[in-house]
């Protein structure tokens, strides 16, 4: 299965959701900061998610109540392996080595990785 890259504002929506497990439209605009989007802004995202197959609905009366389609770890997978394959030519190496030499990375962030990966067999 194909999944869409997300914009900025639906990844956002993405996230409420995924934490929210389920939430009606109300719900979602309550975790947004001031100054909160308009509800026709954050209902017009949610049909794009939908049209995505991101998320779907269940209908209470005139109400919508959401649900994610996709886990965040399967979109988050699939979005980490894009980026290394745009920005590091494929090599998970390229891309963790550039985290080191940008200090967005330490040593010690390493090894404590390194030891998890170790301890995973």
């Amino acid at each position: 299965m194909q999944i869409s890259p997300l914009t900025k504002a639906e990844e956002q929506v993405m996230q409420y959701l995924w934490d929210l497990k389920k939430a009606f439209l109300k719900d979602i605009l309550e975790l947004f900061p001031e100054p909160k989007p308009h509800t026709n802004t954050v209902s017009t995202i949610l049909k794009v998610l939908k049209d995505k197959d991101f998320v779907d609905y269940e209908v209470f009366g005139r109400q919508h109540q959401y649900f994610p389609l996709i886990s965040k770890e399967k979109y988050s997978g699939k979005s980490m392996k894009s980026l290394v394959t745009n920005y590091f030519e494929g090599s998970y190496t390229n891309a963790v080595s550039f985290l080191v030499e940008k200090n967005e990375m330490s040593v010690e962030d390493l090894e404590m990785l390194l030891n998890e990966l170790k301890n995973k067999d």
